[in-house]
C-alpha cells in the first residue's frame, strides 16, 4: 500500500468472499458484524487503484456510504460518475443500480453501511470506467 495512502479505520483482509464482483483487489473490515441485535453490515472497504465493484442494487434496504480516505468514484445508472473525497456522503435507496470504488490512480476507502441482500449485476465496462 502506497505510505502516502493513510485512514483512521483497519484495512482488513483481501475480499476473497466477494472477489468475483469486483474488478482488482479489495479489501474488507468487518466493523459490526450483523447479529440479532444489529440489523446493518457496517464495514471499512479498501480499493487499490483502479479497483471498482460490479453495478449491484440493494433489496429490501440500502446502503450508505462514508468516504473516509483516497479518491473514488460512485455512479447511479443512467448518471454521471461522482468524484468522492474524504468526507464525502453517499445515500443509496433500495432498488437503485450502481457501482463505486476507487479512481484509476489513487487507492480509496469508504464505510459501507448496508441492510438488506445485495443482488450483484454485470461489470462496469472497461470503456465507461476508462472514460472517467
Amino acid at each position: 500500500m502506497s505510505l502516502a495512502f493513510k485512514q483512521i479505520f483497519p484495512q482488513g483482509t483481501v475480499n476473497c468472499n466477494f472477489a468475483q464482483y469486483f474488478i482488482g483487489q479489495s479489501y474488507l473490515c468487518n466493523l459490526a458484524a450483523m447479529d440479532g441485535n444489529v440489523d446493518v453490515d457496517v464495514s471499512n472497504v479498501t480499493f487499490e487503484p483502479g479497483c471498482h465493484n460490479h453495478w449491484h442494487k440493494h433489496q429490501h434496504g440500502y446502503q450508505i456510504l462514508l468516504a473516509t480516505a483516497g479518491q473514488g468514484w460512485y455512479q447511479e445508472a443512467g448518471k454521471p460518475a461522482r468524484l468522492l473525497n474524504p468526507g464525502d456522503v453517499v445515500v443509496i435507496h433500495a432498488g437503485v443500480k450502481h457501482w463505486h470504488g476507487a479512481t484509476k490512480d489513487s487507492w480509496f476507502s469508504h464505510i459501507a453501511i448496508t441492510k438488506g441482500q445485495s443482488e450483484w449485476l454485470e461489470p462496469v465496462t472497461s470503456s465507461g470506467y476508462n472514460a472517467l
